[in-house]
């Protein structure tokens, strides 16, 4: 299963890495590796990344952090592929994935000396960010048809597909409401009728799509090359304005 039906897929300037995520998959279709298994292995490249840019490899940790975006999308893939979508791997992947985002950006606020204040208020700004853009995303996978793995309202613990045990879903449930309950709410507040639209335009759902992860990532890897490390969480803290932007067009302009 797609995350979308073919006709209402949108281009996804976060999934540049999907080509190379589903070739991954299917390399590993008829194979013991599962899901998690990938899943551990953008866990391993994200460190490896961090610990590239505490050295100072800033090239090698560019690399690494796409290397962590496109295995982000290969977990899921494999898990479409396998036909094994589980709640459990939906967690872990999140859980992961926040993190390493807090991870990386400890590691800059250290590589650049930059105030912790600011640090954590790009972390915060990276949070809502990505939520927004899951939670638009989400309401669209499940108006049609999509993959529901991921849920508009995350306050209650799922029942565990096919495979999984409900003991792994139940401890992830928790463990995901602790890192992201707060974000999901806050979102919640400032948009709570989103999911009363149908569909959104697939420019809308492209330019914010600028809010994924594996954009933050490929923003970070860039800034990185090019020798404007001070200036990425300055730049996260600004980006983080355009949640009102975004939330403002979709209330005015495409509400029913």
């Amino acid at each position: 299963m797609s995350k979308l039906p073919k006709e209402h897929r949108f281009l996804d300037l976060s999934d540049y890495g999907r080509p190379l995520a589903i070739a991954i998959a299917k390399s590993l279709k008829n194979t013991d590796f599962t899901p998690v298994h990938v899943t551990i292995a953008f866990v391993i490249s994200g460190l490896i990344g961090i610990a590239c840019m505490l050295k100072d490899f800033l090239w090698a940790a560019a690399f690494f952090y796409i290397l962590k975006s496109i295995l982000d999308a290969a977990d899921g893939e494999l898990a479409r592929i396998k036909q094994t979508p589980s709640y459990t791997g939906r967690y872990l992947d999140s859980i992961s994935d926040i993190i390493l985002n807090f991870l990386i950006l400890l590691g800059l606020w250290y590589v650049t000396d930059t105030h912790l204040l600011l640090t954590f208020l790009a972390f915060t700004g990276i949070q809502l960010q990505g939520t927004l853009y899951n939670y638009y995303y989400v309401i669209l996978r499940n108006n049609f048809g999509g993959d529901k793995t991921s849920r508009i309202i995350e306050n209650e613990t799922p029942v565990a597909m096919t495979g999984e045990k409900q003991k792994n879903v139940d401890i992830l449930f928790r463990m995901y409401r602790i890192l992201y309950g707060k974000f999901d709410e806050l979102i919640y507040m400032l948009d709570p009728k989103a999911s009363e639209s149908y569909s959104f335009p697939n420019w809308f759902m492209t330019a914010i799509s600028t809010f994924g992860l594996g954009f933050q990532l490929l923003i970070i890897s860039v800034m990185l090359v090019l020798g404007l490390k001070e200036f990425i969480i300055p730049f996260f803290i600004f980006y983080s304005l355009f949640i009102f932007i975004f939330i403002g067009i979709r209330k005015i302009w495409l509400s029913k």
